[in-house]
């Protein structure tokens, strides 16, 4: 998935004559903390929240102050991954994409992102989650998957956690079968640690979104 593919169409830009005050309520109707402006097909930057509020006047226009914007975006042509990793360090809740001559072509909400990382993450199919703990050196996704297939189950989406400071890893399983409990006594016997597993829909659901974040956590490093 590129991020052309995930460009919002209701993430209109500011321009340099729009005031503090428009802008803020635009993020209120969009529910964002960001937007960015535009000159014609040329990006200037991103201004936050935090930018309209230390504005003396905010039915000022926004090119009547000497904003010092942040400027992030991505091409059109990066991976999904990529975006996730710059907003995840940047803590944006949009980032604009550009094409190669770097003129404006729009934005990538967050929650757009967690709209697709729902869906690669098969959350809409129904299945068991495994969650394992080990020690990275140990870390073979061929191997788990043998375990699996052995009893007739197959991966769907899996996710690996890192813990900071130390050697340890958290893999999460989403599997094609609602029933693990054999997966997982064959985890047992072949000495992997379970530290949690999930039959019933809404928990895993709940278990994508948290690893989502920890997604976004790996990527910002």
């Amino acid at each position: 998935m590129l991020a052309n593919e995930l460009i919002s169409d209701v993430i209109l830009p500011l321009r340099t004559s729009d005031t503090g005050n428009t802008a803020l309520s635009w993020m209120d109707e969009l529910r964002v903390a960001h937007l960015p402006i535009v000159n014609n097909e040329s990006f200037l930057g991103l201004v936050s929240e935090k930018d309209i509020y230390n504005l003396n006047d905010p039915d000022e226009p926004l090119g009547s102050y000497q904003l010092s914007l942040a400027r992030p975006y991505v091409f059109d042509d990066q991976h999904l991954f990529e975006v996730i990793r710059i907003l995840a360090s940047m803590d944006l809740t949009l980032i604009p994409v550009l094409d190669e001559n770097e003129n404006y072509m729009g934005c990538i909400t967050l929650s757009r992102i967690v709209k697709e990382f729902a869906e690669t993450g098969s959350i809409g199919q129904p299945g068991g989650i495994i969650v394992l703990r080990m020690n990275i050196s140990d870390y073979s996704l061929h191997e788990i998957s043998r375990l699996v297939e052995s009893n007739d189950a197959r991966i769907l989406s899996s996710c690996m956690r890192t813990f900071e400071d130390t050697n340890m890893i958290e893999v999460t399983l989403k599997l094609d079968k609602i029933d693990v409990s054999n997966v997982i006594q064959t985890f047992y016997r072949f000495n992997y640690q379970v530290s949690a597993s999930f039959s019933e829909e809404n928990n895993y659901e709940d278990l994508l979104k948290e690893r989502f974040g920890s997604l976004m956590n790996y990527l910002n490093i």
